[in-house]
């Protein structure tokens, strides 16, 4: 019997092969070999090093005085349950790992073969006792793996904390969290004390892939992390046998938002919303200009961002040349007296406009005013005065759809002369290149795309703001054609209109041509209906007519109906209710105004509201009571206040509730009165008063009489007061009577 061995793999420390005592017999020269059966390992198992037993058996045969060659089988080993190769099973979910394998076989013999050594030949067979040695040797692999701390998390708001102490095993864990689309992940450390054997990052997961947000090195308590996306990941390593550090991470889930813009240098920028359909409209000081977009929106509600970045302001000068555009504006050169040109009232500008190679450009007439006979407006399509023609404003109508460039360049001459029209000019120009379409524009309005870069099949839907209505061209385009991109159909106007009809249950009303200055001569009618039982709430948000032009709201459905407001020049923020469900809203500009000036005009908004036809209520007259005119205070109803005996009414008496549902004065208050009425002078004689202003409680009165009079009545007289009623004089005024009489 060969004695138990113990070998150790020099080349693999955690490995050993151990070899014991094992006995079985086998048959026929057939060996079977056992697996032993196999489990699912549980978190339990995978704490400590993972074992996994190798069985090989080698038959060897002795025989005493005689040896012969076994015959070879004529069949092979029988498969059973018990017999399949180490590493697989025949229940899939008791599987385990495959794991390295090492056989120990003793030198020149193959396991399952029966050898004998011959001493003679013999032709046939002889019985001999034969004994059968069966060596079994075991191979035992020791794997240290990692305990898997795997988790996936969805709530919008949880705690990740570290595995629990005590585990004696290298750890390696992995959280995923993921909430609604539309919202990111915050997470606040709330505690990491890990040692530098060990790792913690933090990562998002977008469209980009992963991006990572922190790690160990730069966390600390109380710390906030933001993610971008809905998807955070968060890994955690530890390559110690034991005493792992300690980490607490609170999470929830916050609204997604684009960043806030930033202001352009020289200008500004005001915010709708900062979520996904807000916008941001930027702005320039005077005498500086746009050069990029006007309007960016938020938009991507997985990951907000801004449709287009902030653009710059750049100074309004005479002539320029714009370099890689992309979109931008050309406006008015300041006047002459700043304007860099030759001396006088000549104003000659150039521009020269180059987008990218392979772009071509569109050009917007947003605004122009020139005179006929002295401005002139000249677009080329190149990059010089002598390249061809594409507008000439002796010559040509300003062209609705604008004007396409045939290559990379626009070229602009303006020379103007003119000192009895102000000079107007608004171009905007957009590049674009033979897959796409140019950005659409239109002012006072928004759009929606289907595609934000306006490749070909792209469609476009406009809108116009509040108090605007669409006019010309369609509410809808799409970009065609692949030979030559541009859009089916012009992009529309939105214009504030002279008057009409709004059952909508909020709106904006505003002065016709807003924000330029509206014309002479209009008469203009809104009128506005609510629901029967609602009320019109008008909030005059800005109003700054001139003072020969005339704003009036009727409450009713014409100009028949009683006058709730009527205002003339400038005036502050105001509002005005509404008796009914129905307004109507009167402009009238002077036509025959010599002194016509350029003015803002008005901005209107307007609301349904609750009915509420009173007057609000009024406290209880204190020293006094209220006399209505009416059961409650409707309008056109009066209040009468009188106080009781020994006071008297600070204030108007009567009061009355007004068309605009406001009191026609503050209620008065009823004051008690101090004093005693004035006693008069006595005839043919004189007074004194001491103390000598009015006649308070206390004051007292001498009475004395000329030279041939005598006094009747007392010489004195004191005021004195009383609890109820008004003070009261101690006695009635003596007379002076003629000493005649007594005769």
């Amino acid at each position: 019997m060969p004695s138990h061995q113990l070998n150790a793999s020099s080349h693999d420390p955690e490995r050993t092969e151990f070899t014991p005592p094992n006995h079985a017999t086998g048959s026929g020269g057939h060996i079977q070999s056992q697996t032993p059966t196999s489990r699912a390992p549980s978190s339990k198992d995978m704490g400590g090093p993972q074992l996994l037993v190798l069985l090989s058996v080698t038959v060897l045969s002795q025989v005493s005085g005689l040896s012969f060659a076994t015959p070879e089988a004529d069949s092979d080993v029988t498969s059973s349950p018990d017999a399949y190769p180490p590493g697989t099973t025949t229940n899939p979910t008791q599987a385990v790992p495959r794991l390295r394998q090492r056989e120990s076989t003793p030198a020149g013999l193959s396991p399952g073969m029966l050898t004998t050594s011959p001493s003679r030949q013999s032709s046939l067979p002889v019985e001999e006792e034969t004994t059968t040695t069966l060596i079994t040797t075991t191979t035992i692999t020791t794997m240290h793996a990692s305990v898997q701390c795997n988790a996936t998390l969805s709530a919008m708001e949880d705690v990740v904390e570290s595995p629990e102490p005590g585990t004696e095993s290298p750890l390696e864990c992995t959280y995923s969290i993921t909430v609604y689309s539309g919202y990111g992940v915050e997470i606040q450390v709330k505690k990491v004390e890990l040692s530098r054997d060990e790792s913690l990052t933090i990562m998002t997961y977008g469209s980009q892939g992963l991006k990572f947000l922190a790690d160990k090195a730069v966390m600390s308590e109380g710390q906030v992390i933001r993610s971008t996306t809905n998807q955070v990941f968060i890994h955690y390593k530890s390559r110690r046998q034991s005493n792992h550090g300690l980490f607490s991470l609170h999470y929830q889930a916050y609204v997604l938002s684009c960043p806030f813009p930033r202001s352009p240098e020289n200008g500004g920028v005001t915010v709708t919303d900062i979520h996904p359909g807000g916008q941001a409209h930027f702005h320039c000081d005077p005498g500086f200009q746009v050069r990029g977009h006007e309007v960016a929106s938020c938009v991507n509600a997985t990951e907000p961002r801004w449709s287009s970045p902030e653009p710059h302001c750049v100074a309004v000068s005479c002539g320029g040349w714009v370099r890689n555009a992309t979109v931008g504006r050309i406006l008015s050169p300041p006047p002459p007296s700043v304007s860099n040109h030759s001396s006088g009232n000549n104003l000659s500008c150039h521009w020269l406009i180059e987008a990218k190679e392979g772009h071509r450009l569109h050009l917007h007439f947003e605004r122009i005013a020139l005179d006929e006979d002295e401005d002139r407006l000249i677009v080329r399509s190149g990059n010089s005065s002598s390249s061809p023609s594409l507008f000439d404003s002796d010559a040509d109508d300003v062209p609705e759809r604008g004007l396409l460039s045939d290559s990379a360049a626009l070229y602009l001459e303006l020379t103007a002369d003119s000192s009895s029209i102000p000079l107007l000019l608004a171009l905007r120009y957009e590049a674009f290149d033979d897959e796409h379409c140019w950005e659409p524009y239109m002012p006072h309005g928004n759009f929606t795309s289907s595609d934000l870069s306006f490749q070909l099949g792209t469609t476009v839907t406009f809108s116009c703001s509040p108090g605007f209505v669409m006019e010309q061209g369609s509410s809808a385009i799409e970009c065609v054609d692949p030979s030559n991109p541009h859009w089916n159909d012009t992009e529309p106007v939105c214009k504030a209109l002279c008057g009409g009809d709004l059952s909508e249950p909020s709106g904006t009303i505003l002065s016709p041509d807003w924000p330029q200055s509206y014309s002479k001569g209009l008469d203009c009618v809104w009128q506005i209906h609510a629901s029967e039982d609602k009320r019109i709430e008008l909030d005059i948000h800005i109003l700054n007519i001139r003072n020969a032009d005339v704003l009036t709201v009727f409450d009713g459905r014409d100009l028949m109906s009683h006058v709730i407001g009527q205002y003339l020049g400038s005036r502050e923020r105001c509002q005005v209710v509404s008796g009914g469900s129905e307004v109507t809203i009167q402009f009238q500009s002077d036509p025959d105004d010599s002194t016509f000036i350029l003015s803002q005009g008005f901005l209107i908004h307007y609301r349904e509201v609750e009915p509420n036809d009173t007057c609000p209520s009024l406290p209880q007259m204190e020293f006094g009571w209220i006399s209505s005119s009416h059961p409650s205070h409707v309008r056109g109803s009066v209040l009468t206040y009188t106080c009781l005996p020994g006071y008297d009414i600070s204030g108007t008496d009567i009061i009355t509730c007004q068309w605009d549902l406001s009191w026609s004065s503050n209620p008065p208050t009823c004051v008690k009165v101090q004093q005693c009425p004035d006693p008069g002078e006595v005839v043919n004689g004189a007074r004194s008063v001491r103390p000598e202003a009015g006649f308070a409680v206390g004051t007292v009165v001498r009475f004395s009489c000329n030279q041939g009079y005598q006094l009747e009545g007392p010489s004195q007289i004191s005021c004195h007061g009383r609890d109820t009623g008004t003070p009261k004089w101690s006695d009635r005024s003596p007379k002076c009577v003629c000493e005649c009489f007594s005769l």
